[in-house]
């Protein structure tokens, strides 16, 4: 199983601890729009809340050394975007990661 394919299956089942392995002591997640930097404990805090809700899936690429993935993501507030996502590893983990994401009205 890849990197991606288990990060995917932690959030999924909200597995604290999977998460946990995933994802590098060092991890940040740039997110540009807010203009701020998540450590790990603020990603795995953030996915525990249940705020966020993965639907399709796609890993786009994946090596030892990066992964791309595009997902259909709603949060509790409603709000879904489409989010690519490029993630770098370090150790076999989840070392840092960008998005660019869409806004989208499902109808």
């Amino acid at each position: 199983m890849t990197i991606l394919e288990k990060w995917g299956k932690a959030i999924e089942a909200l597995d604290e601890k999977s998460m946990d392995e995933c994802l590098h002591d060092d991890y940040q997640f740039t997110l540009h729009s807010a203009g701020k930097v998540l450590s790990k404990s603020d990603v795995i805090q953030w996915a525990m809340s249940g705020d966020i809700s993965r639907d399709k899936v796609r890993i786009l690429y994946e090596n030892d050394e990066v992964g791309v993935e595009h997902a259909f993501v709603t949060f509790l507030d409603g709000n879904t975007q489409a989010v690519l996502a490029f993630l770098t590893y370090k150790d076999g983990k989840i070392f840092t990661a960008e998005t660019g994401a869409s806004n989208l009205t499902i109808s």
